[in-house]
């Protein structure tokens, strides 16, 4: 009958049990027998050897939508009394099942399963006692059970199975040994014969070893001989050797001292040819500034010619224009002179032909009235008529003389206004001039300043290109040195392995990134040897140390390591100097153990480290000194050479190439790097001091371009003026034009007025005479008086006119050359002269100037490249003189090199045909050894026999010996070591046969004593079991009896005497089984046998059967299914009053559906069973428990 464990994944957790009687119930299929079922999964080997499927179906999914992988049953003991141990009060055992693992845990520590069944057994959990767990069934297999069966169970309570297994082991072993009994005795009877054969063979045997021993002692004579003859061989080799490895280690001296040579020279030869290179370089670039500055002299030179040229014409040109000037002004002089003289008597005759031809004027009006006044006479032929055209002309001349009048004073005024503007223009012209000139002084000042700024321009400029030549050349030697420390690092790099490489440059730029100053670097670059011949000493002491990153604490460490374990950036270790603690023994103060801290260079700061890594070690001079110093100052000593030694040992040898020196790649690298960054600083500087001349000579271009431009406005302004006074000139000379024709106008209107005058005074003197037909003879002598004196006045006024025409002519000859010649040309010179003064016309011998500085300037840096070209050229013979003395050098010493590698090669293929000598010489000692061996064991005479003989007289008694040995090469060689082996092999075979045959007599004696202890097991248990039986079975039934009866094969058919026993002669093989006989009502009768009992009766029987299995092997708990399912009430209470009784010893769980085991328990539990087809188990009280029987009782 199965029983299913479900386990859920949810965990269920059962409160602690009564130390006593609990009781659980529960409704069919609420999973009572599943809690069991967990329990007999932790505790028995129900549930073993499962398959997947079999692990499968414990997982109970529930209604769960995933997938349970794995669950537990867990089972915690009450361990106060030490039941289990373990040395702990309570024991925790887990049993863990999945999909494909089963494993165990004890107190939450993983553990096997026969470990844990070994600690159930020992707390009385008994494999052979399956009965402190009864599941529902086993009472009903035990009351059906057959007496043979019954006989089976006592035996397995009695614990056979041990005694079975380990009689079946001990048979096995016997079999065993009667098949080696067996097979010993065949080779027994084989040796006996093959003994009897070898027998025979020993008397042949016997004469060939005599004759074998003196072959032996003979061949032995010749090995010796030879092995002496072979040893002095290695003897003089070895010394020729030793003579030969101090030659060596002297030409390895002189190789490495040359090699050394070697790279200086070619350092130097590089550096060298790097300076011929540059001076190169810069020898072209000076040649080519030499170049460029004598063709820039050339054509500057013609540029001067020119200027000079163009200046003589201009100075010409200026010397003729003022001689041209002078003698114009002179001619003007002379005409303003002459005009000046001219003018007065001009005026004179001007003025005196004005009043003469008024005089002409006033008497021709005289004239003309009496000529009017005698035509009037004929033309009006009364007074009336005279008077009225008389006043009638009166009137028209009076309006016209007004007209006139009017005229005259607006011509004054005209003439006044255009002589005050003539006065204005005079003044505009003298300001414009005054702005000329200011003007001119403001360009010659500009021009003053933009050449000033000019030369400032032209200097930086050349300041600038050197910035340019010294940035190109110091760009090339941070190129170089750049390059130079690439390759020192890729050397020194290629010293290590690639991980470190990458960690040093992480740690590098993780420093720089984070500025991290507690990082201070790898330990290479934190000192400096002082004396460069313990280099291989402090490289061989320090190893990959001079790669360790030295911080200042363990926290810098950590914050680097973090990044670039992120980064995943390579490895390095690090030396944080707040967790080294070096404790340095006390160093020797010899002076021939030299500590190599003293030969360092470095920072306090980083001493810790430098103690960490050299503290212990000493250079000492050679290996027998340094081995002392380890011996007395337990300290680590080192030889120049690279010899280490300290309490380990000595290691001595190998090969140290020089060109492969970390200390020499260090200090390449470091030397390198130092080149570069003051080269790179340099080289900063250089073009931040270019950057600032290119600033400075942009603000000089923009104060020229400023002053070019304001000049260009000045000149510009300049036009202006001259053209506004060139329109104020002209507008003068309208003015003065129009103020002479003014003055005519109002000579005219004068004189013009004053015959008016005369006209109007006739008029008015005709008006007050009466009017007559004729002139009175007064009137006509004075018309012939007048008449004359007007003709006179016409001749006098027609000289003066021809006076002042003439006077005229030459005034207007005088003021046109003046006017339109002289002052034009005076002007046009006077222009020209000053276009030449100014600074247009003074570019001219402001640029000769500028010219002649540049020219100047020049000369002086054509003779300073020319110089600094020759120093080149003779530093570039220098250096190249350098560069083949080095190569010559270079050349001589690796001809040497060469030499010594020539004798290197020969001195291999001696120390060759050497070693190959010393082989063949070891080899020939090894094979005389070796055959000498193979001898085998000599006799005493064979070390004295032969001595003093001669080897050829003893290759001659050999070869006796050898003929004679040829007659017995049909005789077995080993007869005497078969016949031993054999014998030997005989004996160990029958010391054998014996121990076997000893060990077949103890197995059989132990199989006894197993049947015999298997039988008295037996027997005890059935005696005890039967006491306990009718013990169990007086309590549930006080008025009847129960008693178990063994059945024997020869009374198979009779009743055999009770378990109170008797004792039986009989074996125990000759038990068929064990019958029951019971009694309920009389304690005399002969009873009944189970099988004649009712259901009722047999389940109690069984149940007395159980607890007497019980009582003879106690367990620490039980549990019990519905053990009472099928009893009578009164026997119910029987059984409950009998586990009430036993709870006091042992702890009870019982499940039941039957109100009398309530009665007598302690504590109380019932399992539920949900809609979700879970189970659960809770503790309830007895009324609970009761009410929950009482309803399944009626239910039924």
């Amino acid at each position: 009958m199965g029983a299913k464990v479900t386990m859920h994944r949810d965990q269920a957790q059962i409160e602690e049990f009564s130390p006593k009687h609990n009781v659980v119930v529960g409704r069919n299929g609420s999973g009572k027998s599943n809690f069991f079922a967990a329990i007999r999964f932790v505790l028995s080997d129900a549930y073993t050897s499962m398959t997947n499927e079999e692990r499968q179906s414990l997982l109970h999914e529930g209604v769960s939508a995933t997938t349970t992988l794995s669950a537990y049953v867990e089972i915690v003991f009450d361990n106060s009394d030490q039941r289990f141990p373990t040395g702990n009060n309570t024991v925790i055992l887990r049993r863990t099942v999945g999909l494909k693992k089963d494993e165990y845990s004890l107190d939450k520590k993983s553990t096997n399963k026969a470990d844990v069944m070994n600690l159930l057994e020992s707390a009385g959990f008994s494999k052979s006692n399956p009965y402190y767990i009864v599941p529902q069934g086993r009472i009903t297999a035990l009351t059906n059970a057959k007496d043979h069966e019954r006989l089976a169970l006592l035996k397995e309570v009695a614990g056979t199975k041990v005694y079975e297994q380990r009689r079946a082991e001990s048979l096995k072993i016997m079999a065993e040994t009667d098949a080696k009994r067996t097979k010993i005795s065949e080779l027994l009877e084989y040796i006996e014969s093959r003994l009897e054969e070898l027998e025979e063979e020993k008397e042949e045997l016997k004469e060939f070893q005599e004759k074998d021993k003196e072959r032996r002692c003979l061949e032995y004579a010749l090995y010796q001989r030879e092995l002496l003859d072979v040893g002095e061989a290695l003897e003089e080799l070895e010394e020729e050797r030793k003579s030969e490895v101090h030659g060596a280690n002297l030409r390895r001296e002189k190789w490495n001292e040359r090699e050394k040579e070697v790279q200086n020279l070619e350092r130097a030869l590089s550096e060298a040819k790097h300076d011929l290179e540059a001076l190169s370089l810069a020898r072209q670039d000076v040649q080519s500034e030499l170049t460029d500055s004598i063709r820039s002299r050339t054509e500057l030179r013609c540029v001067i010619d020119d200027l000079r040229n163009a200046g003589i014409r201009e100075g010409g040109r200026r010397v003729n224009l003022e001689t041209e000037l002078t003698k114009i002004n002179s001619d003007i002089a002379d005409r303003q002179g002459a005009l000046a003289v001219l003018l007065p008597d001009w005026e004179t005759r001007r003025a005196t032909e004005a009043t003469e031809k008024r005089k002409l004027d006033e008497t021709n009006g005289q004239l003309q009235a009496l000529y009017a006044k005698a035509g009037r006479a004929t033309r009006f032929r009364t007074k009336a008529e005279r008077d009225k055209f008389l006043k009638q002309e009166i009137e028209s001349m009076k309006t016209h003389r007004k007209t006139q009048e009017h005229n005259l004073q607006f011509s004054r005024s005209q003439i006044e206004e255009t002589k005050r503007s003539v006065l204005e223009l005079d003044q505009q012209i003298l300001d414009v001039q005054k702005k000329i000139d200011d003007g001119r002084q403001r360009v010659t000042d500009l021009s003053e300043e933009h050449s000033r700024l000019r030369e400032q321009h032209s200097k930086l400029i050349e300041e600038r290109k050197d910035l340019w030549r010294e940035d190109t050349k110091l760009e090339s030697l941070v190129g170089r040195a750049a390059d130079e420390m690439r390759t020192a690092e890729r050397q020194l790099a290629s010293m290590m392995d690639k991980d470190t490489g990458m960690g040093l440059r992480a740690v590098d730029k993780i420093a720089e990134r984070h500025r991290l100053t507690g990082v201070y670097g790898p330990l290479y670059r934190l000192f400096e040897v002082t004396d460069h011949k313990f280099n291989i000493a402090i490289e061989l002491t320090a190893g990959n140390s001079l790669f360790h990153v030295v911080v200042d604490s363990d926290e810098t460490a950590s914050k680097v390591l973090d990044v670039m374990l992120r980064d995943k950036t390579g490895r390095v270790t690090f030396m944080p100097i707040n967790r080294l603690k070096p404790k340095n023994p006390p160093l020797p103060n010899n002076g021939d153990a030299i500590p190599i801290l003293d030969k360092l260079r470095y920072d306090d700061v980083h001493a810790k480290a430098f103690q960490q890594v050299f503290g212990k070690t000493c250079v000492c001079k050679d290996l027998n000194v340094a081995a002392a110093y380890v011996k007395s100052h337990g300290i680590n000593t080192i030889t120049l050479d690279g010899d280490k030694v300290d309490r380990k040992g000595a290691l001595t040898g190998g090969f140290h190439d020089i060109r492969r020196s970390r200390i020499e790649a260090i200090k390449a690298v470091t030397s390198w790097r130092i080149k570069y960054e003051e080269d790179t600083k340099k080289s900063k500087e250089t073009k931040t001091a270019i950057v600032e001349y290119d600033q400075k000579i942009t603000q000089l271009a923009g104060k020229m371009s400023v002053l070019s431009a304001q000049q260009n406005q000045i000149r510009e302004a300049r036009e202006r003026l001259l053209a506004e006074g060139v329109m104020l000139t002209k507008e003068k000379e309208k003015l003065s034009g129009r103020l002479g024709k003014l003055e005519i106008d109002v000579q005219e209107l004068e004189a013009e007025l004053a015959s008016l005058h005369t006209k109007h005074t006739g008029y008015e003197a005709e008006l007050k005479t009466p009017m007559i037909q004729s002139l009175s003879a007064e009137e006509q002598k004075l018309i012939e008086t007048l008449g004359v004196e007007v003709e006179q006045k016409r001749r006098e006024l027609v000289e003066l006119a021809k006076a002042k025409t003439s006077l005229e002519s030459k005034k207007n000859a005088i003021e046109i050359e003046l006017n339109e010649r002289l002052l034009r040309r005076r002007e046009e010179i006077q222009t020209r002269i000053d276009l030449l003064a100014e600074p247009e016309a003074s570019d001219t011998a402001d640029d000769l100037e500028a010219r002649l500085k540049e020219l100047e300037s020049l000369d002086h840096a054509i003779t300073a490249w020319t110089k600094r070209s020759q120093n080149m050229e003779k530093e570039t013979d220098d250096i190249s003189n350098k560069v083949q003395t080095l190569i010559k050098s270079l050349e001589e010493v690796q001809s040497q090199q060469l030499d010594d590698g020539r004798n290197i090669t020969r001195q291999q293929k001696v120390t060759e045909r050497y070693l190959a000598k010393r082989q063949m010489l070891v080899g020939r000692k090894e094979e005389c050894s070796r055959s000498i061996r193979d001898l085998g064991v000599l006799p005493e005479e064979a070390f004295e026999k032969y001595t003093n003989e001669k080897p050829d007289r003893l290759v001659r008694k050999l070869h006796t010996v050898s003929e004679g040995l040829k007659k017995f090469a049909h005789v077995n060689k080993k007869a005497f070591e078969q016949y031993n082996n054999f014998t030997k092999q005989r004996d160990q075979l029958l010391e054998r046969r014996e121990d076997l045959e000893n060990s077949a007599q103890s197995i059989e004696e132990l199989v006894e004593v197993l049947d015999q202890r298997k039988d008295e097991a037996i027997e005890r248990t059935f005696k005890q079991v039967a006491s306990n039986f009718e013990e169990v079975f007086e309590k549930l039934v006080p008025a009847g009896r129960g008693r178990l009866i063994i059945q024997r094969r020869i009374d198979q058919d009779e009743d055999a005497e009770d378990g109170n026993g008797e004792a039986q002669a009989s074996s125990i093989d000759n038990y068929t089984g064990v019958s029951i006989k019971v009694s309920f009502n009389s304690k005399v009768d002969e009873g009944l046998r189970i099988q004649q009992l009712s259901g009722g009766q047999k389940s109690l029987v069984a149940l007395a059967t159980v607890f007497a299995i019980q009582k003879c092997d106690p367990a620490p708990f039980y549990l019990f299914d519905e053990i009472d399912a099928n009893l009578d009430a009164q026997y119910r209470t029987a059984v409950a009053s009998m586990i009430q009784s036993l709870s006091s010893k042992a702890q009870f769980i019982v499940t039941t559906f039957r109100p009398e085991m309530l009665v007598t328990a302690d504590k109380f539990y019932g399992v539920l069973f949900n809609n979700q087809k879970v189970s659960s188990i809770r503790p309830i009280k007895r009324e609970e428990a009761m009410e929950f029987v009482d309803q399944e009782a009626q239910a039924r």
